[in-house]
C-alpha cells in the first residue's frame, strides 16, 4: 500500500524528476504556480452558497492510480455489483485521498473569493468553510464508490442526515452534468407546493473533478445526475457517455 500511495502523491524523499513530481503531487498545493491551467483551483457555483468545484484536483496519472486501488479492493468483481460503502476505518487510500482534499481547501487557490473574505483575520479558507468543519478529526469516515454504466445516474435527493456538513464528491473515468434544483416548499400538510417550475443548476463535471458542498449547497438543494438520452448537455452538445466511477466522503453524525 506504500508504494501505491507513493504512486499516487509521489515520495518527498526522491529528490529525482522535481518537475514530474509537482505535476502529479497535491501533496505541496498552494506552492505551484497558478499559470498552469490544470492547477487545482476552487471556484464558487455562484448561484448555489455552499457548492465549489475544483476542477483538476487529480491529474490523469493519479485518477489512473487510484481507480486501480478501487479495482484491487475487489468490490466489483460481479456485474451486479455497482456500489460499495465502507464505514469509520477507510482503505488507505481512501484516508490519503480524504487528508488531500482538506489540503486543496486548506492551500489551493480559488478563482472568486466571497464577500465575507474581505479584512477577514480567520484565514482564507475558514472565511468559506466552516472552522469546525476543517478542524474535524477524522475529516471523512464514511465512503461511497459507485460505478455507472452508460445510461445509468442518480435521482435527486439530499444526503441523509446522519452524516455531518460538508461532503465531498470525486469524480472518474467520464464527464457528466449533475444537476442541482432547491428543495421544495413544505406546507402545512407536508406535501410540496407546486408553485414555481424548480430551477436547475447544472454542474460540469470532468474527470478528476470535486465537488465540496457545505451548508445551503449540502442541506437545501439536491443533485442528481441523469444519464438519459437529451438530459447530459453541456455548452449546446450532448456529453459522450462513459463508465463513470464517483468517490463520495462523508462524516458521520456523533450519536447522542
Amino acid at each position: 500500500m506504500e508504494a501505491l500511495l507513493r504512486q499516487v502523491f509521489g515520495d518527498s524523499s526522491d529528490s529525482e524528476d522535481k518537475s514530474e513530481e509537482k505535476e502529479d503531487s497535491i501533496d505541496d498545493v498552494g506552492c505551484h504556480s497558478t499559470s498552469d491551467p490544470n492547477y487545482p483551483t476552487w471556484e464558487p457555483i455562484k448561484e448555489i452558497k455552499g457548492l465549489w468545484l475544483c476542477r483538476h484536483f487529480l491529474s490523469p496519472h493519479q485518477q489512473s492510480t487510484f481507480l486501480s486501488a478501487i479495482q484491487n479492493e475487489g468490490w466489483f468483481l460481479e456485474a451486479s455489483n455497482n456500489q460499495a460503502m465502507r464505514f469509520g476505518d477507510l482503505p488507505s487510500w481512501a484516508i490519503e485521498l480524504s487528508n488531500s482534499i482538506r489540503e486543496v481547501v486548506l492551500y489551493g487557490d480559488r478563482i472568486d473569493e466571497p464577500p465575507s473574505c474581505a479584512g477577514s483575520d480567520r484565514g482564507e479558507a475558514a472565511c468559506w468553510l466552516p472552522p469546525d468543519l476543517l478542524s474535524r478529526e477524522p475529516f471523512f469516515d464514511q465512503l461511497i464508490v459507485n460505478v455507472y454504466q452508460p445510461g445509468e445516474g442518480i435521482c435527486a435527493h439530499v444526503d441523509l442526515m446522519r452524516f455531518e456538513d460538508g461532503i465531498a464528491i470525486v469524480s472518474l473515468e467520464s464527464s457528466c452534468v449533475m444537476h442541482f434544483t432547491q428543495v421544495g416548499e413544505v406546507s402545512d400538510c407536508d406535501k410540496e407546493q407546486p408553485v414555481l417550475p424548480m430551477i436547475k443548476i447544472p454542474v460540469f463535471l470532468m474527470p478528476g473533478s470535486l465537488v465540496l458542498l457545505f451548508g445551503d449547497a449540502r442541506y437545501l438543494w439536491k443533485h442528481e445526475i441523469n444519464r438519459k438520452p437529451g438530459f447530459q448537455m453541456w455548452e449546446g452538445q450532448e456529453v459522450n457517455q462513459k463508465r463513470r466511477t464517483s468517490i463520495t466522503l462523508r462524516k458521520l453524525c456523533h450519536a447522542e
